[in-house]
C-alpha cells in the first residue's frame, strides 16, 4: 500500500500538554522520518502531564522531554503555522486559533473532536483507562471514527489517515 502521507502535519489543542503531544507521538511512532510532525497549543501554560506520558510509555512512546509550546511560542522559532501542509485541531479552541493565523493562507485544517481526558475519574486506573480511550482502547472513539469515515470511505483505503487509523485499531485489539 503507498501512503500519501503529507509533508509536514500539526496537531494542536488548548495546551500542547495532553492530547496533541499524544498524537504528534503516535504519529512519529507509526510513520517516523516519512512526514515531518509537530504539536502545539493555544498556550503553552502547562507540563506535558504525567498520565500521557504514562499511557505513551506502554506503546514505547517517549514523551517526558516534551516541551509544550504555543502557536505564538513556535512563531518565535521561525515554525509558521503557514509551512505545514496539514493542521490537525483536537479542539474546538485550537481550531478556532489555527484559522484565524492561517486566515489568509490555502492550508488544510481538519477538526478532529478528542475529549480532554484531564478531568475524568479521580482513581489511577479509571483516569488511565480514560486517556488510552480516545487514541487506541475505545475502538468506537471520534478520533479513528472521525479517520474512518473522512479518509477511508469509497475505495480510498491507501490514505495515510486510514493506515493510522488502521495501526490504532489493531492496538486497541490487542490490548495494548
Amino acid at each position: 500500500m503507498t501512503l500519501d502521507l503529507p509533508q509536514s502535519i500539526l496537531f494542536c489543542c488548548d495546551h500542547n500538554a495532553v492530547r496533541s503531544p499524544m498524537a504528534e507521538g503516535l504519529m512519529k511512532k507509526f510513520y517516523g522520518t516519512d512526514t515531518y510532525v509537530q504539536s502545539a497549543g493555544v498556550i503553552a501554560d502547562m507540563d506535558i502531564d504525567g498520565f500521557s506520558i504514562a499511557v505513551c510509555g506502554e506503546l514505547g512512546i517517549e514523551l517526558s522531554r516534551h516541551k509544550s509550546r504555543s502557536f505564538a511560542e513556535m512563531h518565535k522559532l521561525g515554525d509558521e503555522l503557514s509551512s505545514f501542509d496539514l493542521i490537525v485541531a483536537l479542539s474546538p479552541a485550537s481550531q478556532i486559533e489555527a484559522e484565524k493565523i492561517t486566515n489568509f493562507y490555502d492550508l488544510k485544517i481538519e477538526y478532529w473532536p478528542i475529549f480532554d481526558p484531564t478531568s475524568m475519574e479521580e482513581d489511577r486506573e479509571k483516569k488511565l483507562i480514560a486517556y488510552r480511550g480516545p487514541y487506541w482502547n475505545n475502538l468506537n472513539s471520534e478520533l479513528k471514527l472521525k479517520i474512518l469515515q473522512t479518509e477511508c470511505t469509497g475505495g480510498s483505503n491507501d490514505s495515510w489517515a486510514c493506515s493510522l487509523a488502521g495501526g490504532w485499531l489493531d492496538i486497541g485489539r490487542s490490548g495494548a
